[in-house]
């Protein structure tokens, strides 16, 4: 979530939620001023958009699908891999079609995040993967012998 121009606000929070604050930026590497407009933008997105949240990943926080392990860029994968077709994704996944076109909503609305994730999924080698999941094996379908 970038932005290239900003306006400071102030807000009152209570002691807890300060303390809650500190502990997710600190988690994460932010400063609390960084955490809260991150926060408070996703926030934003969740209200403006249906079927949307937000997740920690190996990757970073990430735009997902409610109800569902997949990130909105890994559901415009799967619709990039079917031609664009939203009824063959929803039964691929047995998803309802709102939910295929709520991920699309989203990219559609912040092309430039979703354009990231995926060219970041696209030039992972199982090397990478393996770095953020030690637990990946690497397999190969067997070829039949006649």
């Amino acid at each position: 979530m970038k932005s290239a121009r900003s306006v400071v606000l102030s807000m009152r929070l209570s002691v807890e939620s300060g303390r809650r604050l500190k502990r997710i930026a600190n988690r994460h590497g932010w400063t609390p001023s960084d955490a809260s407009a991150r926060l408070v933008e996703e926030g934003l997105r969740r209200s403006e958009f249906a079927f949307l949240d937000f997740r920690d990943s190996p990757a970073g926080r990430q735009a997902c699908v409610q109800g569902s392990t997949l990130a909105v860029w890994e559901v415009m994968f799967l619709l990039r891999s079917y031609e664009g077709r939203v009824a063959a994704v929803a039964k691929h996944l047995r998803w309802p079609e709102a939910k295929v076109r709520a991920a699309q909503n989203y990219a559609e609305a912040f092309p430039e995040e979703i354009a990231e994730a995926m060219a970041e999924n696209d030039s992972a080698d199982f090397q990478t993967l393996k770095r953020m999941l030690p637990q990946a094996v690497e397999f190969s379908r067997a070829t039949k012998r006649r």
